[in-house]
């Protein structure tokens, strides 16, 4: 799991929700630090523990290992007021915090009128909207690729803070005519927030480096997945950041070299939550089974999730980019009572069979998705804790995934439980 001197990245290989919170929190009770390296509060993971929920956003799914510190590294944007809410409810959990948490001092800082930005600028789109989460998320990234965002280290620095707020702030003003901000009512709301934070502040460059090097073991943890990613995902409906290993580099300031497994998490089935092409999504009576089976209801928004069979397609394109060591599959369970499951092995677009993801969306309207068709094994797997124990019909779905994307899939989540997990150990 954990090379020496090196760091595992946990990563979602789809348009997110795969699981990835499950696994995180498994890995983290052998980590020392489990670190966030991109998003914000857009993102949701939920961990069942010991027969409790919990759900966060911006805390890295580390924060429920009692012996394992979490870090918000530089390339996540943060509402402070989100964090403290989700550390808040978490305190009250049962879950200690105290000393476990750090903030990098590099981080930007989303504020209420980046939310407003955000809604403003999805009803702007219409029917072309993008199905954000109107968490303020993408003018957050937008302000910081402007030069003009503000950064955790300017809250200590009063007069920097008040001017480059007053600044974004005139700006937002003219970009949307109704736009209303009592600025001196920020700034002192800022100033009871920082000191709050101050104690978990740190230089996270200097902090993560350190503990690769003296041999802690370090998990980082992504948002989102790498379809949502800004440059290799289904853009425009993406997020702001990149999702894939190249985010968990430049996300926390580590080279490459201090990369080791690379695990991929892949829901059995497809999900998407909001707006964009989702070729082997199913409107049917198949589909709204996956989502009742599933519970697909985005743990951020509450919306109900698209739901499809798994795309390989996509699986393989994500490989391509993130270069996966071994795969999570997750919510196998889940397709317990089908007769039949379905993969998608290639696209035909216009006449020729594919086996990549294009990056022009409009190719994907009139495609035809060719499918491999699996016999359903038609029993309950939950009980299952080793691979031999699955019905061979499961034994043989999972089987041809890997073999498909010539990856191993070493783990298997067959329920919702911390312990409802097939460990498949590798050489």
């Amino acid at each position: 799991m954990f090379l020496k001197n090196k760091a595992t990245v946990i990563l979602g290989t789809q348009w997110g929700d795969e699981g990835k919170g499950k696994l995180c929190d498994l890995v983290s009770n052998q980590a020392d630090v489990c670190a966030r390296c991109q998003g914000g509060n857009n993102a949701g993971h939920t961990i069942v523990a010991e027969g409790k929920r919990y759900a966060v956003h911006l805390l890295p799914s580390g924060i429920v290992s009692p012996d394992c510190v979490s870090l918000i590294g530089s390339g996540v944007v943060v509402h402070l007021e989100s964090l403290f809410k989700e550390l808040d409810d978490i305190n009250v959990q049962g879950i200690n915090t105290d000393g476990r948490i750090f903030v990098s001092d590099r981080c930007q800082l989303v504020f209420d009128f980046h939310q407003m930005a955000d809604g403003f600028n999805e009803s702007e789109l219409g029917r072309e909207s993008i199905g954000t989460t109107r968490r303020g998320i993408g003018p957050a990234y937008s302000s910081k690729a402007a030069r003009s965002g503000i950064r955790v280290t300017s809250l200590y620095n009063k007069d920097e803070f008040k001017e480059r707020l007053e600044l974004i702030v005139e700006t937002m003003r003219k970009r949307y005519s109704s736009f209303e901000y009592d600025i001196q009512a920020e700034i002192a709301k800022y100033e009871a927030l920082a000191e709050r934070l101050k104690p978990m502040v740190v230089d996270s460059v200097v902090y993560i480096n350190d503990k690769i090097r003296d041999g802690s073991k370090v998990l980082i943890e992504g948002a989102n997945a790498l379809m949502l990613d800004i440059d290799f995902g289904t853009y425009p409906y993406v997020t702001s950041s990149n999702t894939g290993v190249g985010g968990a580099l430049t996300g926390l300031g580590i080279a490459p070299s201090l990369i080791g497994n690379i695990i991929g998490v892949v829901k059995a089935y497809t999900t998407r939550v909001g707006g964009g092409p989702f070729p082997t999504e199913l409107l049917d009576e198949t589909g709204e089974k996956l989502q009742k089976f599933g519970a697909e209801f985005g743990v951020t928004t509450g919306r109900p999730r698209r739901c499809g069979w798994l795309d390989l397609v996509v699986l393989k394109h994500s490989h391509l980019i993130n270069g996966y060591t071994s795969l999570n599959l997750t919510k196998l369970d889940v397709l317990d009572q089908f007769d039949t499951i379905k993969v998608a092995t290639s696209y035909t677009i216009n006449g020729k069979e594919t086996s990549t993801f294009p990056a022009d969306l409009s190719l994907l309207q009139n495609a035809t998705i060719n499918y491999k068709t699996f016999k359903g094994w038609n029993s309950n797997i939950s009980k299952c804790t080793s691979f031999d124990q699955l019905p061979e019909e499961c034994k043989t779905y999972v089987n041809f995934i890997q073999n498909f994307i010539g990856v191993p899939i070493e783990w298997i989540g067959v329920g919702v439980g911390r312990e409802d997990m097939i460990h498949i150990p590798q050489n």
